[in-house]
């Protein structure tokens, strides 16, 4: 008999959740440290932009995979945990290691976008448009991010991505895959889903400061109230409008 604790979730599912709680906290802690190492230097004035040698890429990239799990691992919970108990009903072997393939699958696909957003950041950086600090430095560059990412959370891309991420459910009845290849591709594809809902929201970190934790954290709530709260569609439209205004005024200033 599978153990039910005092509020009647199935134990298996509090040992994951608390496993997805342990990545999130070791992660925002990294962040943390990283964050508190910027600001000592940067009061020390000793900030300044570093040549991209192959080791501080490796850097960069290891700092951009840490931030998306940080801040995916709050709204795909629902996913994984349900994933589990769907695996555990339908006596999956090996449902623990399956579990841990579909999150393996998931922040594959974060990993692979936090690449592409370390790239860029180092063409960025060598254009002479990101400040030591990892925060856009031209008002037109700030505009343009602002706007383009406000006009994408009113795209047919955007909301069919929404869509699969708000319904867990949704999701698996259209997506299930069975045995322990099947737990990886599923997330895969349900990480390919999360990417083309969020990934341009996370272009924003650009504008307010890649290592700003205010600007993280508010955007991993942007991402979470999106995906689970009732209205979740209207919250990113509502974001999209925000974005284009700041985004117009931005380049007005200018």
């Amino acid at each position: 008999m599978v153990g039910i604790n005092a509020r009647g979730m199935p134990r298996a599912s509090l040992v994951t959740l608390a496993a997805l709680l342990a990545i999130a906290g070791v992660c925002w802690w990294y962040l943390f440290d990283m964050a508190a190492d910027m600001s000592a230097m940067s009061a020390g004035g000793s900030m300044m932009l570093r040549e991209w040698t192959p080791a501080y890429f490796v850097m960069m990239f290891v700092m951009w995979s840490v931030m998306m799990v940080a801040m995916m691992v709050p709204s795909a919970a629902p996913m994984v945990l349900l994933y589990r108990q769907v695996a555990r009903t339908n006596k999956l072997a090996r449902e623990a290691l399956g579990t841990g393939l579909f999150c393996a699958g998931y922040f594959f696909l974060w990993t692979l976008f936090s690449l592409v957003a370390t790239t860029l950041q180092w063409r960025l950086e060598e254009w002479a448009l990101l400040s030591p600090m990892m925060r856009s430095q031209s008002v037109v560059l700030s505009g343009i991010i602002l706007i383009g990412a406000g006009l994408y959370q009113f795209s047919s891309l955007k909301q069919a991505c929404l869509k699969h991420c708000r319904g867990p459910l949704f999701f698996i009845t259209r997506h299930w895959r069975p045995g322990l290849s099947g737990a990886f591709k599923m997330g895969i594809i349900h990480g390919a889903y999360c990417v083309g809902c969020c990934g341009a929201l996370m272009a924003l970190l650009f504008v307010g400061g890649v290592m700003d934790l205010l600007v993280i954290a508010a955007l991993a709530v942007i991402v979470l109230l999106e995906k689970t709260v009732p209205g979740g569609e209207w919250l990113a439209k509502g974001v999209g409008v925000t974005a284009i205004v700041m985004g117009i005024v931005v380049i007005a200033s200018a």
